[in-house]
This record gives structure tokens, sequence and C-alpha cells, in this order.
């Protein structure tokens, strides 16, 4: 099998054809950011459960993502890492049983960091550009938002936002305030890109380019290099310990 997918004439033509990519509609949200933005709508946002370890795999969304009911527990098909945090999680209640609350807490902690954990990416008309821009947020960061855009739903429509985002780690603090002198505090081109931003509702499918998604086989993959022992899930990874130490697709706004 050749490592060459095209020759010749059909290299050229393929190097000359534009082919169209998806280019992530999620900004940087650091804190000391501000954004300018429009609510486009009162419900341009979606949930979602990330997977990640610190320092060692990079944020992602399992391919086929676990069943959940309303308050977030899973119900089938939980994921390999779910599986592995509920072997940990049980490890933890058997350490408990027998006496050994430091080592009990010291398992909870582990299995925590492979649990999904909730995020929400909410989508807004970007005053800068006119164009739409997605913010990945925490649940409370995201409860702060809402809660904005639930107090000034009946004018909605005419008022531009500041987005900020200041504090840092636990400390970190979100919101969302209306700009109520528009003539005064935005620029011509921010308020001629107010009304670009109204021409149209968010799309959702800008949503579907914002995360990046593993299939099972990562999932095992970034299990091993998060230093699980996948042998207990009955399964193997034949890759060579340079594969499984390397990193995974870099970070998306997390």
């Amino acid at each position: 099998m050749s490592m060459f997918t095209k020759r010749g004439t059909d290299a050229v033509t393929a190097a000359q054809t534009e082919k169209e990519t998806k280019e992530s509609a999620i900004v940087p949200f650091g804190s000391g950011t501000t954004l300018k933005v429009r609510v486009k709508g009162v419900a341009d946002s979606v949930e979602y459960y990330a997977y990640s370890m610190f320092g060692k795999v990079n944020t992602f969304v399992p391919k086929e993502p676990a069943e959940r009911n309303v308050k977030g527990y899973i119900t089938t098909n939980p994921t390999v890492w779910d599986q592995a945090a509920d072997l940990l999680y049980a490890d933890a209640n058997a350490a408990k049983t027998a006496g050994d609350e430091t080592k009990a807490e010291d398992l909870r902690k582990q299995a925590y960091l492979y649990k999904g954990k909730p995020k929400y990416l909410v989508g807004f008309g970007n005053l800068e550009t006119g164009a739409d821009i997605v913010v990945d947020l925490t649940p409370k960061q995201a409860n702060v938002v809402f809660a904005a855009i639930k107090k000034y739903e009946k004018k909605i429509s005419t008022l531009a936002f500041e987005l900020t985002k200041s504090g840092s780690s636990t400390n970190t603090v979100v919101s969302l305030s209306p700009i109520l002198d528009m003539d005064e505090d935005l620029t011509e081109a921010e308020r001629a890109n107010f009304a670009k931003a109204g021409e149209a509702p968010f799309n959702f499918e800008t949503f579907e380019s914002c995360l990046y998604v593993a299939d099972e086989a990562e999932q095992v993959k970034n299990l091993v290099i998060a230093g699980f022992d996948i042998g207990r899930l009955g399964l193997t990874y034949g890759g060579s310990s340079e594969q499984q130490t390397q990193a995974t697709e870099p970070d998306v706004g997390f």
C-alpha cells in the first residue's frame, strides 16, 4: 500500500480544489476577557459532558456518550472512562468498609478525575465582527449568564451586552451585563455589527465544530495515558510506548 493518495495531475487538481472545512466558532474566554455581544436567542446553548486529565489528556467528548437522566446520572451506555470511575469508586467503598477512610478518600478523588463533567456551550453574536461565536462555561458560570438573559428577555433584541470573566481558579466570576447606552458606549462599527448579528438566528450546527470528539479506541488510549490499568476493564492497548505517552489533540477552550 502506497503512502501517497494521489499522483501527477490528480495531485495538482486536488491541491487546487477548495476543500470545505468547518472552523470552530469557540473563542478564548480566559480571565480578564470582556466580549461585547448580542444575545441572539434566549436558548442558544447546549450541555455536554467533558472528559480530561489535567496535564495528561486534553478535553474530549465521547463519540458515543453515555445516556443520562435529568439529574445527570448515567443510565445506559457508560464510556470506558465512566467504567474506570465506577471501578475506583467501588475500590473506595471497599476501603471504607475495611476501615481505611484515608485510602477511601484518595480513591474517591482519583475516581472523580475520570468522571465526565457537565459544561455548556453558549452562542452569541460578536459585536467586533458581527459573526456568531461560542463560549465554553462551567455550570456555575452558565447559570449566571442564563439568569441575566432571563432577566432581560423582553428587551433582548434591543440590548447589547458585555460578557466578562474575572478572577482565577475557584474564584473565577462570569457576568453578562447590558450596555444601556448603545449610542454612547458602542462604536459605529459595533452598532452595525449588532444589527448584522440580528439578521439571522443562531445556527445550532455551529456547536458541532467546537469540541474534540474521541472514539472508543482513542478513549482507551487516553486511559493508558492517564495511568489507569485498562486490564481491569478487560481491555488491551497494542500501541507502542511512544504512542501511549503521546498527548491527544490540542485543547479547544477548556
